[in-house]
């Protein structure tokens, strides 16, 4: 009895630290939610337009896997997107779409530590626009009425990390047209503002 007692007694100090153990290390996967603000310009072979950046927002959740100094991230995140055109006979046209971008990035962390992290990153992105709209003449519009709705492009930037918060600025360009009229490509800057949950 008294050896069952003492086997039993160091199986509970084994258990309790670990559970100790494994409280003071970091999970290495993290999901939380993210918002920011894009800039997006579409370029256009077209001689008589020249696109302007325009301002959108986004929201959605993060998500990240840690692998010592790198990391793997994914997003889910719903962008309002709005572009502008200055036509070169006179006038001006806004388009505006909305669109569900999943980046895929691969990280790593230049600087490491317990409350803070510099990254670099890179990756590609699958995006699904939806609800087009353009505020133009009726020959520009026709040439956006067939809005190719799925997108591939490619994204980098750097990003910070302290504690719980993220920020990343980021640059991606898309390799698929929007317009296969006007062989009209997206691309932009976004900043967005993080706070992992766990």
């Amino acid at each position: 009895m008294k050896q069952q007692f003492l086997a039993f007694s160091a199986l509970l100090l084994c258990i309790t630290c670990s559970v100790d153990t494994h409280a003071q290390q970091k999970t290495a996967f993290h999901i939380g939610v993210k918002g920011g603000a894009n800039f997006t310009k579409t370029s256009t072979e077209s001689s008589s337009l020249e696109g302007k950046y325009g301002f959108g927002y986004q929201a959605g959740i993060v998500t990240r896997f840690d692998v010592g100094s790198l990391y793997v991230q994914g997003e889910a995140l719903f962008n309002k997107r709005k572009a502008s055109y200055d036509v070169k006979e006179g006038g001006s046209a806004k388009l505006t779409w909305n669109a569900i971008d999943i980046p895929v990035v691969v990280g790593y962390k230049i600087i490491k530590n317990d409350d803070m992290n510099l990254r670099v990153f890179a990756g590609g992105v699958y995006s699904y626009a939806f609800n087009n709209s353009l505020s133009a003449s009726q020959n520009f519009q026709d040439g956006f009425k067939n809005f190719d709705k799925s997108n591939i492009g490619i994204t980098g930037g750097l990003g910070m990390d302290y504690k719980n918060f993220t920020v990343d600025l980021r640059y991606e360009t898309g390799l698929s047209n929007i317009s296969k009229d006007f062989k009209s490509k997206p691309h932009g800057f976004s900043l967005g503002i993080g706070y992992f949950l766990f």
